[in-house]
Protein backbone atom coordinates (compact mmCIF):
# COMPACT_ATOMS: atom_id res chain seq x y z
CA UNK A 1 0.00 0.00 0.00
CA UNK A 2 1.38 3.35 -0.84
CA UNK A 3 2.39 5.97 2.07
CA UNK A 4 -0.18 8.69 2.63
CA UNK A 5 0.52 11.99 0.34
CA UNK A 6 1.36 14.37 3.24
CA UNK A 7 4.18 11.03 4.13
CA UNK A 8 5.43 10.87 1.13
CA UNK A 9 5.97 14.60 0.59
CA UNK A 10 8.01 14.42 3.93
CA UNK A 11 5.10 16.85 5.82
CA UNK A 12 3.82 15.73 9.30
CA UNK A 13 0.21 14.10 8.46
CA UNK A 14 -0.31 16.62 11.51
CA UNK A 15 0.33 19.15 9.29
CA UNK A 16 -3.29 19.88 8.15
CA UNK A 17 -4.52 22.39 6.22
CA UNK A 18 -7.72 25.06 6.93
CA UNK A 19 -8.83 26.92 4.04
CA UNK A 20 -9.73 30.21 5.01
CA UNK A 21 -12.05 32.68 2.28
CA UNK A 22 -13.21 36.25 2.74
CA UNK A 23 -15.94 37.65 1.28
CA UNK A 24 -18.75 40.13 0.62
CA UNK A 25 -21.45 40.35 -1.80
CA UNK A 26 -19.67 37.66 -4.14
CA UNK A 27 -22.64 35.74 -5.35
CA UNK A 28 -21.19 35.94 -8.89
CA UNK A 29 -18.46 33.62 -8.14
CA UNK A 30 -18.15 32.27 -4.81
CA UNK A 31 -20.36 29.26 -6.20
CA UNK A 32 -17.60 28.41 -8.60
CA UNK A 33 -15.19 28.93 -5.88
CA UNK A 34 -16.18 26.48 -3.70
CA UNK A 35 -16.78 24.00 -6.19
CA UNK A 36 -13.49 24.03 -7.13
CA UNK A 37 -11.89 23.75 -3.18
CA UNK A 38 -14.38 21.21 -2.07
CA UNK A 39 -12.77 18.86 -4.64
CA UNK A 40 -9.54 18.91 -2.36
CA UNK A 41 -11.05 18.36 0.85
CA UNK A 42 -10.55 14.88 2.26
CA UNK A 43 -7.71 14.31 -0.61
CA UNK A 44 -4.23 15.17 0.74
CA UNK A 45 -3.96 17.80 3.52
CA UNK A 46 -6.79 20.36 3.41
CA UNK A 47 -9.25 19.59 6.37
CA UNK A 48 -11.54 22.40 6.09
CA UNK A 49 -12.73 25.04 4.86
CA UNK A 50 -14.01 28.27 6.29
CA UNK A 51 -15.86 31.17 4.42
CA UNK A 52 -15.87 34.49 6.36
CA UNK A 53 -19.13 36.19 5.67
CA UNK A 54 -17.98 39.95 5.71
CA UNK A 55 -20.84 41.71 5.52
CA UNK A 56 -23.09 40.52 2.69
CA UNK A 57 -26.32 41.83 1.92
CA UNK A 58 -27.21 39.44 -1.55
CA UNK A 59 -27.93 35.75 -1.61
CA UNK A 60 -23.64 34.55 -0.93
CA UNK A 61 -24.48 32.65 2.34
CA UNK A 62 -27.41 31.07 0.98
CA UNK A 63 -25.06 29.82 -1.71
CA UNK A 64 -22.25 28.84 0.32
CA UNK A 65 -25.08 27.28 2.44
CA UNK A 66 -25.15 24.22 -0.06
CA UNK A 67 -21.28 23.65 0.50
CA UNK A 68 -19.18 21.47 3.43
CA UNK A 69 -17.64 24.77 4.24
CA UNK A 70 -18.08 26.40 7.59
CA UNK A 71 -19.25 29.79 7.36
CA UNK A 72 -18.10 32.75 9.79
CA UNK A 73 -19.92 36.05 10.34
CA UNK A 74 -17.76 38.83 9.66
CA UNK A 75 -19.03 42.83 10.48
CA UNK A 76 -18.15 44.53 7.20
CA UNK A 77 -14.59 45.83 8.51
CA UNK A 78 -12.63 44.74 5.48
CA UNK A 79 -10.58 41.95 4.81
CA UNK A 80 -8.05 42.02 6.83
CA UNK A 81 -10.54 41.45 9.88
CA UNK A 82 -12.40 38.84 7.61
CA UNK A 83 -8.89 37.07 7.38
CA UNK A 84 -8.63 37.32 10.86
CA UNK A 85 -11.61 35.87 12.40
CA UNK A 86 -11.13 33.18 9.57
CA UNK A 87 -7.58 31.71 10.76
CA UNK A 88 -8.12 32.45 14.47
CA UNK A 89 -11.78 29.91 14.32
CA UNK A 90 -9.63 27.52 11.93
CA UNK A 91 -8.50 24.19 13.68
CA UNK A 92 -5.15 23.16 11.45
CA UNK A 93 -1.60 24.61 11.76
CA UNK A 94 -1.34 25.63 8.02
CA UNK A 95 -4.08 28.48 6.83
CA UNK A 96 -4.25 28.52 2.99
CA UNK A 97 -6.12 31.94 2.30
CA UNK A 98 -7.34 31.91 -1.37
CA UNK A 99 -10.18 35.18 -2.51
CA UNK A 100 -13.79 34.73 -3.00
CA UNK A 101 -13.51 35.47 -6.83
CA UNK A 102 -10.96 33.03 -7.76
CA UNK A 103 -11.01 29.12 -9.19
CA UNK A 104 -8.39 27.01 -7.76
CA UNK A 105 -6.29 24.53 -9.21
CA UNK A 106 -6.67 20.67 -8.37
CA UNK A 107 -2.65 21.03 -7.24
CA UNK A 108 -2.52 24.72 -6.03
CA UNK A 109 -2.10 24.01 -2.87
CA UNK A 110 0.07 21.04 -3.00
CA UNK A 111 2.59 23.02 -4.65
CA UNK A 112 2.56 25.77 -2.04
CA UNK A 113 2.98 22.92 0.71
CA UNK A 114 5.81 21.54 -1.27
CA UNK A 115 7.82 24.61 0.06
CA UNK A 116 6.19 24.20 3.57
CA UNK A 117 7.91 21.54 3.84
CA UNK A 118 11.32 24.01 4.99
CA UNK A 119 10.66 24.69 8.52
CA UNK A 120 12.51 28.34 8.18
CA UNK A 121 9.43 29.39 5.00
CA UNK A 122 6.79 30.86 7.14
CA UNK A 123 4.61 31.29 3.73
CA UNK A 124 4.43 30.39 0.48
CA UNK A 125 2.30 32.32 -2.70
CA UNK A 126 1.31 31.53 -6.00
CA UNK A 127 -0.10 32.88 -9.17
CA UNK A 128 -2.99 33.86 -11.52
CA UNK A 129 -5.14 31.94 -13.96
CA UNK A 130 -7.51 34.34 -16.36
CA UNK A 131 -11.34 33.38 -15.95
CA UNK A 132 -12.07 35.90 -18.93
CA UNK A 133 -9.69 35.58 -21.05
CA UNK A 134 -12.60 36.73 -23.97
CA UNK A 135 -11.97 40.39 -22.45
CA UNK A 136 -9.54 42.70 -23.53
CA UNK A 137 -9.23 44.56 -19.84
CA UNK A 138 -8.78 41.28 -18.06
CA UNK A 139 -6.11 39.93 -20.74
CA UNK A 140 -4.37 43.06 -20.23
CA UNK A 141 -4.12 43.06 -16.27
CA UNK A 142 -3.33 39.60 -16.14
CA UNK A 143 -0.34 38.87 -18.41
CA UNK A 144 1.19 42.10 -16.61
CA UNK A 145 0.66 40.03 -13.33
CA UNK A 146 2.28 37.14 -15.27
CA UNK A 147 4.86 39.35 -16.57
CA UNK A 148 5.76 40.28 -13.17
CA UNK A 149 5.35 37.16 -11.60
CA UNK A 150 7.92 35.25 -14.21
CA UNK A 151 10.40 37.91 -12.98
CA UNK A 152 10.08 37.40 -9.40
CA UNK A 153 12.58 34.67 -7.67
CA UNK A 154 11.81 32.09 -5.35
CA UNK A 155 12.60 33.81 -2.17
CA UNK A 156 10.76 37.13 -2.16
CA UNK A 157 9.76 40.03 0.61
CA UNK A 158 5.89 39.88 -1.21
CA UNK A 159 3.13 37.84 -1.04
CA UNK A 160 -0.32 38.40 -2.38
CA UNK A 161 -3.18 36.97 -0.46
CA UNK A 162 -5.28 35.99 -3.27
CA UNK A 163 -3.17 32.53 -2.94
CA UNK A 164 -1.10 31.97 -0.17
CA UNK A 165 -0.39 29.52 2.45
CA UNK A 166 1.41 30.70 6.14
CA UNK A 167 1.78 29.06 9.13
CA UNK A 168 -0.46 29.63 11.89
CA UNK A 169 2.23 30.05 14.43
CA UNK A 170 4.03 32.76 12.27
CA UNK A 171 0.36 34.31 11.93
CA UNK A 172 0.12 34.50 15.72
CA UNK A 173 3.30 35.71 15.74
CA UNK A 174 2.98 38.80 13.75
CA UNK A 175 -0.42 39.30 15.13
CA UNK A 176 -2.36 38.68 11.50
CA UNK A 177 -3.47 41.09 9.21
CA UNK A 178 -3.67 44.59 10.37
CA UNK A 179 -7.05 45.69 10.72
CA UNK A 180 -6.25 49.40 11.13
CA UNK A 181 -3.93 51.09 9.16
CA UNK A 182 -4.02 49.47 5.65
CA UNK A 183 -7.35 47.33 5.84
CA UNK A 184 -10.25 48.84 3.83
CA UNK A 185 -13.55 48.85 5.06
CA UNK A 186 -16.00 46.73 2.81
CA UNK A 187 -13.11 46.60 -0.47
CA UNK A 188 -9.58 45.49 -0.57
CA UNK A 189 -6.68 47.62 0.95
CA UNK A 190 -2.66 46.64 1.48
CA UNK A 191 -2.68 44.50 4.35
CA UNK A 192 -1.75 41.77 2.16
CA UNK A 193 1.40 43.11 1.40
CA UNK A 194 1.85 44.59 5.13
CA UNK A 195 1.91 40.59 6.80
CA UNK A 196 4.15 39.81 4.33
CA UNK A 197 6.50 42.77 5.05
CA UNK A 198 5.89 42.02 8.74
CA UNK A 199 6.35 38.30 7.94
CA UNK A 200 9.42 38.68 6.43
CA UNK A 201 10.97 41.39 8.45
CA UNK A 202 10.47 38.69 11.60
CA UNK A 203 12.76 36.12 9.42
CA UNK A 204 10.78 34.10 7.87
CA UNK A 205 11.15 33.49 4.78
CA UNK A 206 8.43 33.98 2.17
CA UNK A 207 8.42 31.74 -1.09
CA UNK A 208 6.92 32.48 -4.72
CA UNK A 209 5.27 29.23 -6.46
CA UNK A 210 4.22 30.55 -10.26
CA UNK A 211 2.79 27.29 -11.11
CA UNK A 212 0.43 27.07 -7.93
CA UNK A 213 -2.45 29.04 -9.40
CA UNK A 214 -5.82 30.34 -8.63
CA UNK A 215 -7.89 31.08 -11.62
CA UNK A 216 -8.85 34.71 -11.06
CA UNK A 217 -12.18 37.25 -12.59
CA UNK A 218 -10.38 39.90 -13.43
CA UNK A 219 -12.20 43.43 -14.11
CA UNK A 220 -14.16 43.72 -17.28
CA UNK A 221 -14.91 47.33 -16.95
CA UNK A 222 -12.11 50.37 -16.99
CA UNK A 223 -14.66 52.62 -14.62
CA UNK A 224 -14.73 49.70 -12.10
CA UNK A 225 -11.19 49.02 -12.77
CA UNK A 226 -9.68 52.68 -12.22
CA UNK A 227 -11.70 53.02 -9.03
CA UNK A 228 -10.03 50.15 -7.54
CA UNK A 229 -6.99 51.32 -8.30
CA UNK A 230 -7.71 54.74 -7.06
CA UNK A 231 -8.54 52.84 -3.42
CA UNK A 232 -5.03 50.70 -4.43
CA UNK A 233 -3.76 54.18 -4.00
CA UNK A 234 -5.16 55.54 -1.05
CA UNK A 235 -3.79 52.34 1.33
CA UNK A 236 -0.07 52.26 -0.53
CA UNK A 237 0.54 55.93 1.74
CA UNK A 238 -0.23 53.91 5.34
CA UNK A 239 1.89 50.92 3.58
CA UNK A 240 4.77 52.61 2.95
CA UNK A 241 4.42 54.91 6.21
CA UNK A 242 4.82 51.51 7.68
CA UNK A 243 7.38 50.63 5.49
CA UNK A 244 9.17 52.99 4.35
CA UNK A 245 11.84 51.11 2.46
CA UNK A 246 9.31 49.45 0.07
CA UNK A 247 8.57 52.85 -1.04
CA UNK A 248 11.00 52.18 -4.08
CA UNK A 249 9.67 48.54 -4.80
CA UNK A 250 9.62 45.15 -3.44
CA UNK A 251 9.53 41.47 -5.29
CA UNK A 252 6.61 42.62 -7.50
CA UNK A 253 7.18 46.20 -8.32
CA UNK A 254 9.98 48.30 -9.18
CA UNK A 255 10.36 52.39 -9.05
CA UNK A 256 9.32 53.01 -12.35
CA UNK A 257 5.59 51.31 -11.34
CA UNK A 258 6.13 53.77 -7.89
CA UNK A 259 7.01 56.61 -9.40
CA UNK A 260 4.25 56.83 -12.11
CA UNK A 261 1.36 58.13 -9.69
CA UNK A 262 4.02 61.10 -8.13
CA UNK A 263 4.65 61.88 -12.28
CA UNK A 264 0.85 61.74 -13.43
CA UNK A 265 -0.07 64.25 -10.31
CA UNK A 266 2.69 66.59 -11.54
CA UNK A 267 1.75 66.82 -15.06
CA UNK A 268 -2.12 67.43 -13.24
CA UNK A 269 -0.43 70.13 -11.17
CA UNK A 270 1.19 71.38 -14.21
CA UNK A 271 -1.67 72.34 -16.32
CA UNK A 272 -1.81 76.25 -15.50
CA UNK A 273 1.76 76.14 -16.70
CA UNK A 274 0.51 76.02 -20.41
CA UNK A 275 -0.49 79.24 -19.84
CA UNK A 276 3.22 81.14 -19.49
CA UNK A 277 5.47 80.73 -22.53
CA UNK A 278 8.58 80.13 -20.41
CA UNK A 279 6.76 77.13 -18.99
CA UNK A 280 4.40 75.40 -21.26
CA UNK A 281 6.67 72.79 -22.44
CA UNK A 282 5.92 71.60 -18.61
CA UNK A 283 3.43 69.62 -18.91
CA UNK A 284 4.18 68.13 -22.48
CA UNK A 285 7.53 67.19 -20.98
CA UNK A 286 6.05 65.16 -18.23
CA UNK A 287 3.12 63.71 -20.42
CA UNK A 288 5.92 62.67 -22.19
CA UNK A 289 7.99 61.00 -19.80
CA UNK A 290 5.01 59.56 -18.57
CA UNK A 291 4.06 57.87 -21.44
CA UNK A 292 7.57 56.66 -21.86
CA UNK A 293 7.55 54.47 -18.43
CA UNK A 294 4.85 52.23 -20.19
CA UNK A 295 7.21 51.46 -23.02
CA UNK A 296 9.26 48.52 -21.06
CA UNK A 297 6.53 46.70 -20.09
CA UNK A 298 4.04 47.28 -23.32
CA UNK A 299 6.89 45.83 -25.13
CA UNK A 300 7.20 42.60 -23.05
CA UNK A 301 3.65 41.62 -23.04
CA UNK A 302 3.98 41.96 -26.73
CA UNK A 303 6.64 39.88 -26.99
CA UNK A 304 5.14 37.60 -23.94
CA UNK A 305 1.87 37.23 -25.97
CA UNK A 306 2.96 37.31 -29.01
CA UNK A 307 -0.24 39.60 -30.15
CA UNK A 308 -0.45 42.92 -30.99
CA UNK A 309 -3.43 44.29 -29.19
CA UNK A 310 -1.05 44.29 -26.08
CA UNK A 311 0.29 47.61 -27.67
CA UNK A 312 -3.38 48.87 -25.39
CA UNK A 313 -1.58 48.29 -22.00
CA UNK A 314 0.08 51.71 -22.75
CA UNK A 315 -2.85 53.91 -22.87
CA UNK A 316 -4.77 51.43 -19.65
CA UNK A 317 -1.65 52.10 -17.81
CA UNK A 318 -1.28 55.95 -18.24
CA UNK A 319 -4.89 56.29 -17.19
CA UNK A 320 -4.19 54.13 -14.44
CA UNK A 321 -1.38 56.70 -12.98
CA UNK A 322 -3.63 59.01 -12.51
CA UNK A 323 -6.01 57.03 -10.60
CA UNK A 324 -3.70 55.79 -8.37
CA UNK A 325 -2.17 59.28 -7.90
CA UNK A 326 -5.66 60.60 -7.10
CA UNK A 327 -5.81 57.91 -4.68
CA UNK A 328 -2.65 58.68 -3.43
CA UNK A 329 -3.36 62.04 -2.48
CA UNK A 330 -6.44 61.46 -1.04
CA UNK A 331 -4.69 58.95 1.25
CA UNK A 332 -2.00 61.55 1.83
CA UNK A 333 -4.21 63.89 2.99
CA UNK A 334 -6.01 61.22 5.49
CA UNK A 335 -2.53 61.11 7.18
CA UNK A 336 -1.82 64.37 7.54
CA UNK A 337 -5.02 64.09 9.71
CA UNK A 338 -3.64 61.53 11.68
CA UNK A 339 -2.15 63.02 15.09
CA UNK A 340 1.86 62.19 15.14
CA UNK A 341 1.23 59.93 17.74
CA UNK A 342 -0.99 57.74 15.94
CA UNK A 343 0.99 57.37 13.08
CA UNK A 344 1.42 53.72 12.43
Amino acid sequence: MPEPTAVRRGISVEQKVSLVIPGRNASRTIRVCLESVTLLLGRGDLEESIFVDDGATDDTADIVAEFPVRCVPGKGAGPGAARNLGWRAAGNPIIWFIDSDCVAEPDALERLLHHLEDPKVGGAGGSYGNMRPDSLLACLIHEEIIGRHCAMPTEVNFLASFNVAYRRSVLEEVSGFDERWVNGPGKPGAEDADLAYRVHRAGHLLHFEPQSRVGHFHPTGLRRYLRSQRVHGYWRVNLHLRHPDTSVGDAYSSIVDHGQPPVAMLLLAALPTVLFPATRLVVPLLAVLLAVMQVPITLRLVRQTGQWRFLCFAPMSFARAFARGIGLIHGGLAALRIRPSTVP
